[in-house]
């Protein structure tokens, strides 16, 4: 878009506070931005000389333009997070952050259980976090499992059972680390105050805790149940150790955020401090990538936005460097001079220029190597888990997709040496089967991949890899069986609401180490497959609403309404057209038609 032709638009851009989206002539999104006032925000773009060559390159891309009016310039800010977390344009900020991070979950279940996750389910179960460190999520439950007595079995407590008499108390029980709430011995009132415990340690809030063990020791003693008062000691021991570990400034510095960056010509790397009651509860290092001229002031103010709302932050102040327009409402910013933000803010940057030092170090030694035998290990792991008569350094995975029987497809992803295989994924048209039928979609899917890799003499994955229950599993089975590969491959289904894997003719099921490598690494092609799979269903949907529009319009046929796409782009813009453009790409007949149709 050019400057004449951005001044015919200009004076329709609202003048209120939004949020701007730019996109190229391929109507991809490629940049973000929020404003104060559009109009004089875009204009800005277009009015003055662009020194840098991003910025410049930006523009010459930009060939559509749409705004998002908002109330306030907090809301344009939140909505720009949002839009830039989903969509990762090519021209804003890159937050590099792939992570799925682990979760301490309370289970929305009688005398609830407490164990940490990486899937949040909206079950109305109550989360913590997520953390940064599976060491440190770890490193909370033994020390929920040493301060609060609390159920880690997976029997159902229903008051039912419990007045049934089904259960017996276990070992933890006779440990001190459980009370009894299977056989009546804890009421779901005492249960809940434990479960109330809970919630200050992972605040950081230890006094009531530390209270509360105290009380119950001195009862102990005072009933000279010495040997009971020493397991409370203990207790108390473990969590005084554990303060000592957590506390850097004094208890009564309260819930902030404290926020470092350090600067480099094309990247910047920001540490996160989140800190209750002057524990450090949560530290994070990210990078951003710059795209255009982002000064340090932007680079900051957008991480804090990701980085908090990753977190879930809900801390009333924030510590920073320097003096930054933050605008999120009720948020005090504080840049401390002395005293014990002070000390946090150097602590935080002391870990942002470790974070650096470490990471350049680590390029140095070319540490990748170290990366690969890693994935080999996980392979190695996988291999022994399921064992396969080979290393599973070549898997593929099957997933369907459809929409209530419409626009049925099939999608296959390819993971070599561990790692995404891109230019070997494959879509499928189903071309055999009508209606919603899985298991011949699963089957004319895997017949046809697998007969295109004989023909091609190309080697066969050593690990399909078959999303889907017994029945898909078995159709894919029928395939290899008629192409005569049964035992040079290995077939395995994963279902579809348990993570677990299960072979041909097997009644059990083989489950995985929740928290193994190999386990991570299945869940990782899974999601891959699910991603590919649904966004080539979507867009062959959203084709076909197209051209359906076109197609049904009486003598049009399927080859004018493609010629009439490929070159208005949409529906929308083919009715802008005037006659003498659609005479000249489909003639004076077919114009008519079109025009009568689509613009009564």
């Amino acid at each position: 878009m050019t400057a004449s032709e951005f001044s015919t638009i200009a004076p329709t851009i609202p003048a209120h506070p939004g949020v701007y989206k730019y996109f190229n002539a391929a109507n991809e999104l490629i940049y973000v931005g929020k404003a104060k006032h559009l109009r004089k925000r875009v204009s800005s773009y277009f009015s003055k000389t662009l020194t840098n060559y991003k910025t410049a390159e930006l523009v010459r891309r930009i060939h559509r333009i749409e705004f998002t009016i908002v109330n306030s310039e907090q809301d344009a800010f939140f909505l720009e997070n949002s839009l830039i977390k989903e969509y990762q344009p090519l021209f804003n900020i890159n937050l590099k952050d792939d992570k799925s991070y682990p979760f301490i979950v309370i289970k929305k279940e009688p005398f609830p259980r407490v164990f940490f996750t990486r899937k949040r389910v909206n079950d109305g179960s109550v989360y913590f976090g997520p953390y940064t460190s599976l060491h440190k999520v770890r490193d909370l439950l033994d020390f929920i499992r040493q301060s609060v007595p609390l159920r880690n079995c997976k029997l159902n407590l229903s008051a039912s059972n419990i007045e049934k008499k089904k259960f017996k108390v276990c070992l933890e029980y006779h440990l001190g680390n459980c009370k009894g709430p299977c056989e009546g011995l804890q009421s779901a009132t005492e249960y809940q105050q434990g479960l109330d415990r809970l919630r200050d340690l992972l605040k950081g809030n230890l006094s009531p805790v530390l209270q509360e063990l105290k009380r119950e020791q001195k009862a102990c003693i005072e009933h000279m149940e010495f040997e009971k008062a020493g397991l409370f000691q203990r207790k108390i021991d473990y969590l005084f150790e554990y303060q000592a570990r957590s506390t850097v400034v004094n208890t009564k510095t309260g819930t902030i955020d404290v926020f470092s960056i350090l600067e480099e010509p094309d990247i910047a790397y920001v540490n996160y401090l989140a800190v209750s009651n002057g524990s450090v509860i949560q530290t994070k290092t990210t990078v951003l990538r710059k795209k255009l001229e982002e000064t340090k002031e932007e680079m900051l103010v957008f991480a804090i936005g990701q980085l908090r709302q990753t977190f879930n932050s809900d801390a009333k102040e924030i510590i920073v460097p320097f003096a930054i327009e933050y605008p999120e409402e009720d948020i005090t910013v504080t840049v401390p001079k002395l005293g014990d933000k002070k000390k946090l803010l150097e602590l935080s940057e002391k870990n942002v220029n470790y974070f650096k030092t470490e990471l350049k170090a680590r390029q140095a030694l070319n540490l990748q190597e170290k990366d690969q035998l890693s994935k080999l290990e996980v392979l190695k792991e996988l291999q022994q888990e399921l064992h396969l008569p080979e290393l599973p350094v070549h898997i593929e995975c099957f997933d369907n997709s459809n929409l209530h029987g419409t626009n049925a497809v099939a999608a296959m992803v390819c993971f070599k040496n561990g790692e995404p295989s891109k230019k070997d994924y494959r879509h499928f048209n189903i071309k055999t089967v009508e209606g919603i039928n899985d298991f011949a979609s699963m089957k004319e899917v895997v017949y046809r991949r697998c007969k295109r890799l004989i023909a091609e003499n190309s080697p066969l994955p050593q690990l399909i890899i078959i999303d889907g229950g017994k029945g898909q599993l078995g159709a894919a089975l029928e395939s290899m069986r008629e192409l005569g590969l049964i035992g040079k491959t290995t077939l395995v289904g994963l279902a579809k609401n348990q993570e677990e894997l299960f072979f041909a003719g097997d009644s059990m099921s083989t489950q995985l180490n929740w928290n193994s490598d190999s386990l991570n690494l299945i869940r990782r092609i899974r999601d891959e497959v699910h991603r590919f799979g649904i966004t080539f269903h979507r867009n062959k949907r959203s084709k076909a609403a197209i051209e359906n529009e076109l197609e049904k319009i009486p003598g049009i046929g399927k080859q004018t309404a493609e010629l009439l796409l490929k070159t208005f782009r949409s529906v929308k813009k083919v009715r802008e057209a005037s006659f003498d453009q659609l005479k000249e790409l489909v003639g004076s007949s077919k114009a008519d038609i079109v025009i009568n149709a689509l613009k009564k």
